[in-house]
């Protein structure tokens, strides 16, 4: 019963970690639009978020991996699942794909916005995997402590370059409101949407992974994963 109760639990967690690292890097793509088009000068961030983007797609390549050293494709997770889907969507009314990159391009509050968005989801990233890293169902897997050790070592570049440039613009940080928003997608998919799945054993399978047919001009280093 703990075998299986450890393999159900660490397909679910693979599975929500992939689509959100394929939500982030193919978001990224649009920030990155965003940011070239407003703040051209801007080299240190542009710099920063490219790398930023190459993170996110190194660390799907590692969970897709993962996945094909289980034999087994993840669980065919959508927007619901998906921390930086649920914060666009309350704090911009709207998805991501819907995002209006000319209007943020057009407007430094709604750039400001973008930004803190960015960080704070980024900032619990990396809280969650300080958690999991000590969490003993993932230790009992070499290779995906492996990739939350790697994940782990990147991720406060990933908040950092947003945070300096709203100081270096003096913009605000987030508020009350957005970090109540933060606390409340994460526990949203921690106490219900976690448990729920966990007991839906007859969640698809993706057929494809998310990156078929994708072009990546600047692919991310092929990384050993260990057995």
């Amino acid at each position: 019963m703990k075998a299986w109760f450890a393999r159900r639990y660490l397909d679910l967690l693979g599975s929500i970690y992939i689509y959100n690292e394929h939500r982030g890097y193919t978001a990224l793509d649009r920030v990155l639009e965003a940011v070239k088009a407003k703040h051209p000068e801007a080299t240190e961030l542009i710099a920063a978020v490219e790398k930023h983007r190459a993170d996110e797609r190194k660390h799907y390549t590692m969970f897709k991996r993962w996945f094909e050293l289980r034999g087994t494709m993840p669980i065919a997770l959508d927007r619901t699942f998906g921390h930086i889907d649920r914060f666009i969507e309350i704090t911009f009314g709207t998805s991501i794909d819907s995002l209006d990159t000319d209007a943020i391009i057009a407007s430094d509050d709604l750039f400001e916005r973008l930004c803190r968005v960015i960080s704070l989801t980024e900032k619990r990233g990396l809280k969650q995997v300080e958690i999991l890293l000590d969490h003993p169902i993932v230790k009992q897997d070499k290779a995906l402590h492996k990739i939350f050790e790697v994940v782990h070592v990147d991720e406060p570049d990933h908040f950092l370059p947003y945070d300096k440039w709203l100081a270096e613009n003096q913009r605000r940080m987030p508020n009350r409101r957005e970090v109540w928003i933060d606390r409340m997608i994460h526990s949203e998919l921690l106490f219900i949407k976690l448990p729920l799945l966990f007991l839906w054993f007859g969640a698809p399978r993706r057929t494809e992974w998310r990156d078929a047919g994708e072009s990546n001009p600047k692919p991310a280093p092929k990384l050993a994963v260990p057995a």
